[in-house]
């Protein structure tokens, strides 16, 4: 029974990992091409080096590829972007609109900690070494 729970934990993380790694990469893409939604930030600094590392890690996190620097990156890309652009109109996210900001850092935190697990390119590598 603990090793059927455990397989359905690493599925569960996987699959969420997947799916916020992806949804984060979207938030990389509206802002490097333009797309779903967004308008390209080609032109300023900051936001080029944001939509790069959101693109980019997004991409990283969903594949399990560096996954914990992809996702330790992603994290302080999160912790700067609500303490720039959401704290100073408030100091409670729900108020600031910097929710979906705290709850990508602490994710990503928790995936820097964590690793990729068994269900990654990482896990793949690390099983063939």
């Amino acid at each position: 029974m603990a090793n059927a729970r455990g397989a359905l934990v690493d599925i569960t993380f996987s699959l969420a990992r997947v799916v916020i790694g992806f949804l984060f990469a979207c938030h990389g893409a509206q802002k490097l091409f333009g797309v779903l939604g967004g308008t390209s930030q080609v032109g300023h600094t900051k936001m080029m080096i944001a939509a790069i590392i959101e693109f980019g890690g997004g991409l990283l996190i969903a594949l399990g590829l560096f996954t914990r620097v992809a996702a330790f990156l992603s994290s302080g890309e999160m912790a700067v972007a609500y303490f720039t652009v959401h704290a100073p109109h408030g100091f409670w996210p729900i108020i600031n609109k910097g929710e979906l900001a705290v709850a990508y850092c602490f994710f990503f935190l928790f995936v820097a900690a964590h690793g990729a697990g068994p269900y990654s390119l990482d896990g793949m590598v690390r099983r063939k070494v």
